[in-house]
Protein backbone atom coordinates (compact mmCIF):
# COMPACT_ATOMS: atom_id res chain seq x y z
CA UNK A 1 0.00 0.00 0.00
CA UNK A 2 2.77 2.43 0.97
CA UNK A 3 4.66 1.55 -2.20
CA UNK A 4 1.61 2.33 -4.33
CA UNK A 5 1.22 5.72 -2.63
CA UNK A 6 4.86 6.64 -3.20
CA UNK A 7 4.67 5.48 -6.80
CA UNK A 8 1.65 7.69 -7.34
CA UNK A 9 3.36 10.67 -5.73
CA UNK A 10 6.44 10.01 -7.83
CA UNK A 11 4.44 10.00 -11.06
CA UNK A 12 2.76 13.25 -10.04
CA UNK A 13 6.11 14.86 -9.24
CA UNK A 14 7.66 13.72 -12.52
CA UNK A 15 4.69 15.02 -14.48
CA UNK A 16 4.71 18.32 -12.57
CA UNK A 17 8.42 19.04 -13.05
CA UNK A 18 8.23 17.88 -16.66
CA UNK A 19 5.41 20.38 -17.24
CA UNK A 20 7.43 23.15 -15.59
CA UNK A 21 10.34 22.26 -17.87
CA UNK A 22 8.12 22.57 -20.94
CA UNK A 23 6.87 25.97 -19.77
CA UNK A 24 10.45 27.09 -19.13
CA UNK A 25 11.45 25.98 -22.63
CA UNK A 26 8.54 27.93 -24.15
CA UNK A 27 9.54 30.96 -22.08
CA UNK A 28 13.09 30.68 -23.38
CA UNK A 29 11.89 30.49 -26.99
CA UNK A 30 9.56 33.45 -26.50
CA UNK A 31 12.26 35.55 -24.84
CA UNK A 32 14.64 34.73 -27.70
CA UNK A 33 11.95 35.70 -30.22
CA UNK A 34 11.70 39.14 -28.62
CA UNK A 35 15.33 39.81 -29.51
CA UNK A 36 16.10 37.77 -32.63
CA UNK A 37 12.69 36.62 -33.89
CA UNK A 38 10.65 38.09 -36.73
CA UNK A 39 8.50 40.96 -35.48
CA UNK A 40 5.00 41.29 -36.92
CA UNK A 41 3.54 44.65 -35.77
CA UNK A 42 0.16 43.98 -37.38
CA UNK A 43 -0.32 40.75 -35.41
CA UNK A 44 0.86 42.42 -32.21
CA UNK A 45 -1.58 45.29 -32.75
CA UNK A 46 -4.47 42.89 -33.25
CA UNK A 47 -3.57 41.10 -30.02
CA UNK A 48 -3.40 44.40 -28.11
CA UNK A 49 -6.90 45.23 -29.33
CA UNK A 50 -8.21 41.73 -28.58
CA UNK A 51 -6.62 41.45 -25.14
CA UNK A 52 -6.62 45.04 -23.92
CA UNK A 53 -9.64 46.70 -25.51
CA UNK A 54 -11.69 43.52 -25.64
CA UNK A 55 -11.25 42.83 -21.90
CA UNK A 56 -12.11 46.31 -20.69
CA UNK A 57 -15.79 45.72 -19.98
CA UNK A 58 -15.33 42.61 -17.85
CA UNK A 59 -12.38 44.18 -16.01
CA UNK A 60 -14.20 47.44 -15.32
CA UNK A 61 -17.33 45.69 -14.04
CA UNK A 62 -15.29 43.30 -11.89
CA UNK A 63 -13.15 46.06 -10.40
CA UNK A 64 -16.02 48.46 -9.78
CA UNK A 65 -18.34 46.03 -8.03
CA UNK A 66 -15.49 44.47 -6.05
CA UNK A 67 -14.50 47.89 -4.77
CA UNK A 68 -18.13 48.76 -4.03
CA UNK A 69 -18.94 45.62 -2.05
CA UNK A 70 -15.61 45.71 -0.21
CA UNK A 71 -16.24 49.34 0.77
CA UNK A 72 -19.74 48.50 1.99
CA UNK A 73 -18.60 45.55 4.10
CA UNK A 74 -15.69 47.57 5.52
CA UNK A 75 -17.99 50.45 6.40
CA UNK A 76 -20.50 48.18 8.16
CA UNK A 77 -17.80 46.86 10.48
CA UNK A 78 -15.73 50.04 10.90
CA UNK A 79 -18.80 52.14 11.73
CA UNK A 80 -19.34 50.04 14.85
CA UNK A 81 -16.07 51.45 16.23
CA UNK A 82 -16.28 54.97 14.81
CA UNK A 83 -13.59 54.28 12.17
CA UNK A 84 -15.51 55.37 9.07
CA UNK A 85 -12.53 57.46 7.92
CA UNK A 86 -10.49 54.26 7.51
CA UNK A 87 -12.72 52.79 4.81
CA UNK A 88 -11.01 54.68 1.98
CA UNK A 89 -7.39 53.63 2.62
CA UNK A 90 -8.33 50.02 3.39
CA UNK A 91 -10.16 49.67 0.07
CA UNK A 92 -7.46 51.56 -1.82
CA UNK A 93 -4.58 49.45 -0.50
CA UNK A 94 -6.51 46.20 -0.96
CA UNK A 95 -7.41 47.09 -4.55
CA UNK A 96 -3.86 48.16 -5.41
CA UNK A 97 -2.01 45.27 -3.79
CA UNK A 98 -4.36 42.29 -4.08
CA UNK A 99 -7.88 42.56 -5.43
CA UNK A 100 -7.10 44.58 -8.56
CA UNK A 101 -4.30 42.42 -10.00
CA UNK A 102 -5.68 39.04 -8.86
CA UNK A 103 -9.23 39.54 -10.10
CA UNK A 104 -8.01 41.06 -13.34
CA UNK A 105 -5.72 38.08 -13.85
CA UNK A 106 -8.54 35.63 -13.24
CA UNK A 107 -10.90 37.45 -15.61
CA UNK A 108 -8.28 37.70 -18.35
CA UNK A 109 -7.35 34.04 -17.88
CA UNK A 110 -10.97 33.04 -18.36
CA UNK A 111 -11.56 35.27 -21.36
CA UNK A 112 -8.24 35.58 -23.17
CA UNK A 113 -6.44 32.44 -21.99
CA UNK A 114 -9.27 30.22 -23.18
CA UNK A 115 -9.30 31.95 -26.56
CA UNK A 116 -5.53 31.54 -26.97
CA UNK A 117 -5.64 27.84 -26.16
CA UNK A 118 -8.62 27.26 -28.45
CA UNK A 119 -7.14 29.14 -31.42
CA UNK A 120 -3.70 27.57 -31.24
CA UNK A 121 -5.12 24.17 -30.35
CA UNK A 122 -7.36 24.23 -33.41
CA UNK A 123 -4.37 25.09 -35.58
CA UNK A 124 -2.43 22.23 -33.98
CA UNK A 125 -5.01 19.48 -34.55
CA UNK A 126 -5.72 20.66 -38.11
CA UNK A 127 -1.95 20.55 -38.89
CA UNK A 128 -1.73 24.28 -39.63
CA UNK A 129 1.25 24.58 -37.29
CA UNK A 130 3.03 21.83 -39.24
CA UNK A 131 2.29 23.83 -42.39
CA UNK A 132 3.89 26.91 -40.81
CA UNK A 133 7.04 24.92 -40.08
CA UNK A 134 7.06 23.58 -43.66
CA UNK A 135 7.00 27.18 -44.93
CA UNK A 136 9.92 28.12 -42.67
CA UNK A 137 7.84 30.09 -40.15
CA UNK A 138 8.64 29.42 -36.50
CA UNK A 139 5.41 28.84 -34.53
CA UNK A 140 6.73 30.74 -31.51
CA UNK A 141 7.49 33.81 -33.62
CA UNK A 142 4.13 33.73 -35.39
CA UNK A 143 1.76 32.52 -32.68
CA UNK A 144 3.25 33.07 -29.22
CA UNK A 145 5.27 36.28 -29.60
CA UNK A 146 2.38 38.52 -30.77
CA UNK A 147 0.14 37.24 -27.98
CA UNK A 148 2.90 37.69 -25.40
CA UNK A 149 3.63 41.24 -26.56
CA UNK A 150 -0.06 42.12 -26.52
CA UNK A 151 -0.47 40.66 -23.04
CA UNK A 152 2.64 42.39 -21.63
CA UNK A 153 1.39 45.74 -22.90
CA UNK A 154 -2.26 45.32 -21.91
CA UNK A 155 -2.16 43.55 -18.55
CA UNK A 156 -0.70 46.36 -16.37
CA UNK A 157 -3.13 48.82 -17.94
CA UNK A 158 -6.06 46.51 -17.24
CA UNK A 159 -4.91 46.15 -13.61
CA UNK A 160 -4.71 49.93 -13.28
CA UNK A 161 -8.18 50.24 -14.77
CA UNK A 162 -9.71 47.68 -12.42
CA UNK A 163 -8.01 49.30 -9.43
CA UNK A 164 -9.09 52.81 -10.44
CA UNK A 165 -12.71 51.87 -10.99
CA UNK A 166 -12.73 49.91 -7.74
CA UNK A 167 -11.55 52.95 -5.78
CA UNK A 168 -14.00 55.19 -7.63
CA UNK A 169 -16.86 52.83 -6.78
CA UNK A 170 -15.79 52.77 -3.15
CA UNK A 171 -15.98 56.58 -3.17
CA UNK A 172 -19.56 56.47 -4.41
CA UNK A 173 -20.54 53.91 -1.78
CA UNK A 174 -18.70 55.56 1.11
CA UNK A 175 -19.05 59.28 0.46
CA UNK A 176 -22.24 59.47 -1.60
CA UNK A 177 -24.05 56.44 -0.17
CA UNK A 178 -23.04 56.42 3.51
CA UNK A 179 -22.38 60.17 3.83
CA UNK A 180 -18.80 59.86 5.07
CA UNK A 181 -17.23 63.35 4.74
CA UNK A 182 -15.24 63.66 1.53
CA UNK A 183 -12.32 65.32 3.37
CA UNK A 184 -11.91 62.23 5.56
CA UNK A 185 -11.98 59.91 2.58
CA UNK A 186 -9.59 61.94 0.43
CA UNK A 187 -7.03 62.79 3.11
CA UNK A 188 -6.84 59.23 4.43
CA UNK A 189 -6.38 57.72 0.96
CA UNK A 190 -3.60 60.17 0.13
CA UNK A 191 -1.92 59.57 3.48
CA UNK A 192 -1.90 55.78 3.45
CA UNK A 193 -1.75 54.80 -0.23
CA UNK A 194 1.82 54.96 -1.52
CA UNK A 195 3.56 54.53 -4.85
CA UNK A 196 4.77 51.16 -3.57
CA UNK A 197 1.18 49.90 -3.36
CA UNK A 198 0.61 50.84 -7.00
CA UNK A 199 3.94 49.31 -8.03
CA UNK A 200 3.02 45.96 -6.46
CA UNK A 201 -0.19 45.84 -8.50
CA UNK A 202 1.65 46.61 -11.75
CA UNK A 203 4.35 44.01 -11.08
CA UNK A 204 1.78 41.36 -10.22
CA UNK A 205 -0.19 42.20 -13.34
CA UNK A 206 2.87 41.72 -15.54
CA UNK A 207 3.76 38.39 -13.88
CA UNK A 208 0.19 37.14 -14.18
CA UNK A 209 0.22 38.08 -17.85
CA UNK A 210 3.37 36.02 -18.38
CA UNK A 211 1.76 33.01 -16.69
CA UNK A 212 -1.44 33.29 -18.72
CA UNK A 213 0.40 33.49 -22.05
CA UNK A 214 2.82 30.65 -21.33
CA UNK A 215 0.21 28.26 -19.95
CA UNK A 216 -2.47 29.02 -22.54
CA UNK A 217 -0.13 28.88 -25.55
CA UNK A 218 1.49 25.70 -24.24
CA UNK A 219 -1.90 24.03 -23.87
CA UNK A 220 -2.74 24.97 -27.42
CA UNK A 221 0.59 23.83 -28.85
CA UNK A 222 0.28 20.43 -27.15
CA UNK A 223 -3.38 19.81 -28.04
CA UNK A 224 -4.22 16.49 -29.69
CA UNK A 225 -7.12 14.11 -30.41
CA UNK A 226 -9.15 16.54 -32.48
CA UNK A 227 -12.00 18.68 -31.17
CA UNK A 228 -12.12 16.78 -27.87
CA UNK A 229 -8.46 17.57 -27.27
CA UNK A 230 -8.99 21.25 -28.05
CA UNK A 231 -11.81 21.40 -25.51
CA UNK A 232 -9.65 19.76 -22.87
CA UNK A 233 -6.74 22.10 -23.62
CA UNK A 234 -9.01 25.13 -23.31
CA UNK A 235 -10.37 23.98 -19.98
CA UNK A 236 -6.90 23.11 -18.71
CA UNK A 237 -5.58 26.52 -19.78
CA UNK A 238 -8.17 28.35 -17.68
CA UNK A 239 -7.88 26.06 -14.65
CA UNK A 240 -4.08 25.93 -14.58
CA UNK A 241 -3.73 29.67 -15.24
CA UNK A 242 -6.16 30.51 -12.43
CA UNK A 243 -4.39 28.21 -9.98
CA UNK A 244 -0.99 29.58 -11.02
CA UNK A 245 -2.21 33.14 -10.42
CA UNK A 246 -3.57 32.35 -6.96
CA UNK A 247 -0.47 30.39 -5.89
CA UNK A 248 2.07 32.83 -7.30
CA UNK A 249 0.16 35.73 -5.74
CA UNK A 250 1.03 34.48 -2.27
CA UNK A 251 4.75 34.26 -3.00
CA UNK A 252 4.76 37.59 -4.83
CA UNK A 253 3.00 39.26 -1.89
CA UNK A 254 5.57 37.94 0.57
CA UNK A 255 8.51 38.85 -1.68
CA UNK A 256 7.34 42.30 -2.78
CA UNK A 257 6.45 43.31 0.76
CA UNK A 258 10.19 43.40 1.52
CA UNK A 259 10.72 45.95 -1.26
CA UNK A 260 7.46 47.87 -0.77
CA UNK A 261 6.45 47.46 2.89
CA UNK A 262 2.91 48.36 3.84
CA UNK A 263 2.87 51.96 5.01
CA UNK A 264 6.57 52.31 4.22
CA UNK A 265 6.42 55.52 2.24
CA UNK A 266 3.53 57.78 1.41
CA UNK A 267 2.84 60.19 -1.43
Amino acid sequence: MVQVVFQGLGRIAIHFFGYLGQLADLFRETAAAFFIGVKRPALIGRQVVSIGFGSQLVVVVTGAFTGAVFAAQTYFKFSEYGLESGVGPVVSIAMCRELGPVLTGLMVAGRVGAAMAAEIGTMKVTEQIDALRAMGVHPTDYLVLPRAAGMFFSMPLLVAEATGFGIAASYLVTVVGFRVPYSWYDVQIRAFTSLGDISIGMIKGFVFGVLIVLISCHQGLTAKNGAVGVGRSTTSAVVISSLAILISNFFLSVLLNYFFPLGGSTN
